[in-house]
């Protein structure tokens, strides 16, 4: 399904089953299809689910337009008055996850019923008042440092077989274009979510990667501890893509987390 946002820019998304929406967005050059177990598992058990792929993403339009956080946030937005959506969960990875916070700090969690965070410090830039950033990020070597992590395996275990062979099979003909994007990950890196999640009413849960090779899995923790009704997981044995490396781990998190 293709959606255009107020600014002219064609996105890809995923509508299926019935229920209670779950929206549903992956990380910094990731593809919606990372999801295809999750994506299964909500709607068997009677979840409606929208799995987007952002601006620049997946097989969404390519531009260099709205290359930062508060338009990613907008769009989700957009996207939702589009599908007449007035309540739904929020899951996302990564970059993902931060969408979901850009969108908050533009237009409020009213909307949200829960929210899942998965593997997503809540600011990326180690200071004496956050130990929990991005590699060896710090104000210091910012902006450049944050590009540290193309070179970085993302995984500790292998994804899942059928995802890994849906993924490829998507991503035959679309690259994510790296240089494009870069002020896009420049953004990304600068924010300081905090005040965000302190704000934020709805249920949240934060789940890191006990391996994630980003940061320490502490974050998820921190974010839940200063959050006013967070909790949080660690999964053992899982990197940075935590919903693909450890799929019955993750999908019993996530669907605890959204029937109860």
């Amino acid at each position: 399904m293709q959606f255009v946002t107020s600014d002219g820019v064609k996105l890809e998304y995923d509508d299926d089953g019935h229920g209670m929406p779950v929206v549903i967005t992956t990380g910094y050059a990731g593809f919606k299809e990372i999801w295809h177990q999750q994506v299964r598992a909500l709607i068997s058990n009677g979840y409606r689910v929208i799995n987007l792929d952002r601006r620049n993403h997946g097989r969404s339009e390519q531009t260099d337009k709205g290359l930062r956080m508060s338009r990613q946030g907008k769009d989700i937005q957009e996207l939702l008055a589009y599908l007449n959506i007035n309540k739904f969960n929020a899951m996302g990875n990564s970059m993902g996850a931060a969408t979901f916070w850009a969108y908050v700090s533009l237009f409020g969690d009213g909307c949200i019923n829960k929210m899942i965070s998965v593997d997503q410090s809540p600011k990326m830039i180690t200071d004496s008042s956050w130990p929990y950033g991005l590699l060896d990020l710090t104000w210091n070597n910012f902006p450049k440092a944050s590009e540290e992590m193309y070179g970085v395996k993302t995984t500790v275990k292998n994804i899942d077989n059928e995802t890994y062979k849906i993924l490829k099979k998507d991503q035959n003909g679309y690259e994510f274009d790296y240089e494009l994007n870069k002020s896009l990950l420049y953004d990304h890196a600068f924010q300081d979510w905090r005040d965000i999640i302190e704000s934020m009413q709805c249920q949240t849960l934060y789940i890191a990667g006990a391996q994630s090779p980003f940061w320490s899995s502490d974050h998820a923790k921190e974010a839940a501890r200063i959050s006013s009704n967070g909790e949080y997981a660690v999964v053992q044995d899982s990197g940075h893509i935590v919903m693909a490396e450890q799929t019955e781990k993750f999908n019993k998190l996530m669907l605890d987390f959204f029937d109860k």
